[in-house]
């Protein structure tokens, strides 16, 4: 018997599920480094001059943009986003996690819970009792305190990256990444627009919503992985049993 045949190659070595596993992607930890780190720079600069930060001029400027009139379409469209990024804000993720959990997915499930805490709670109202920023003068909708950074963009940055993550297949992605950074940019701009938010807020909150769901997709893809992996193993043995494919309840995707 030849050596070849006594030493396992080093992915049988590790165990079947090692050889499957994808590993973590330093692109995405590149791609949230990144954004973190904007949103880091943003309120770094913000903080020292919260009345006048550098770019304090091209946020005004930005805002006689948004000037008006307001009416019409824009102002059907902004409402409709100020809604999603209010009451809606909570239904979604609340009725995401509650499917999850129906299906099983626990360990998604509690991704969801944690990232959306984290990022929709600590980090974004943690900025905003920090900064303190004033918001525009005659804000159209209702606010809270602190116009730094923009809840609003945050969490739609924020949820974007988590239905990629969780219900997209993978082969699909790439469309759903253009179609929630148009999403984002929307709702970016209807806070401007409705003068509820200066333009850096916006591209702080979108920054720090989108860099804390990225970070935590890589640190957690593992054990994301080891539960969509264990549910396609587990079809297959499921249609052995009853002799029936798998009905649409019984497999996922991660």
């Amino acid at each position: 018997m030849s050596r070849h045949t006594l030493t396992p190659p080093p992915a049988a070595a590790a165990g079947p599920q090692a050889a499957d596993r994808p590993p973590r992607s330093p692109g995405t930890l590149l791609l949230a480094v990144l954004m973190l780190g904007s949103a880091a720079a943003l309120t770094l600069t913000v903080r020292t001059d919260v009345a006048n930060p550098p770019f304090q001029g091209a946020d005004e400027r930005w805002l006689e943009w948004m000037g008006g009139p307001h009416g019409g379409l824009p102002a059907a469209v902004a409402a409709v986003l100020d809604w999603f990024g209010g009451p809606l804000g909570v239904v979604v993720p609340l009725a995401l996690l509650v499917f999850l959990l129906v299906r099983g997915r626990r360990v998604s499930a509690g991704f969801l819970l944690g990232v959306h805490l984290v990022g929709g709670m600590l980090v974004v109202q943690g900025l905003k009792h920090l900064v303190d920023r004033p918001r525009p003068a005659s804000p159209m909708v209702r606010v809270d305190h602190g116009s730094f950074p923009s809840g609003h963009a945050a969490g739609a940055a924020l949820l974007v990256v988590l239905v990629g993550v969780l219900l997209v297949p993978a082969a699909r992605r790439r469309a759903w990444w253009g179609g929630g950074a148009a999403f984002t940019l929307a709702m970016m701009w209807s806070r401007t627009w409705l003068h509820a938010h200066w333009l850096s807020d916006t591209v702080a909150g979108a920054a720090a919503g989108a860099g804390v769901a990225l970070l935590a997709w890589w640190a957690f893809s593992p054990a994301l992985a080891r539960e969509r992996d264990g549910r396609v193993r587990a079809a297959p043995a499921q249609t052995r049993q009853t002799g029936a494919p798998p009905g649409p309840g019984r497999t996922a995707r991660g």
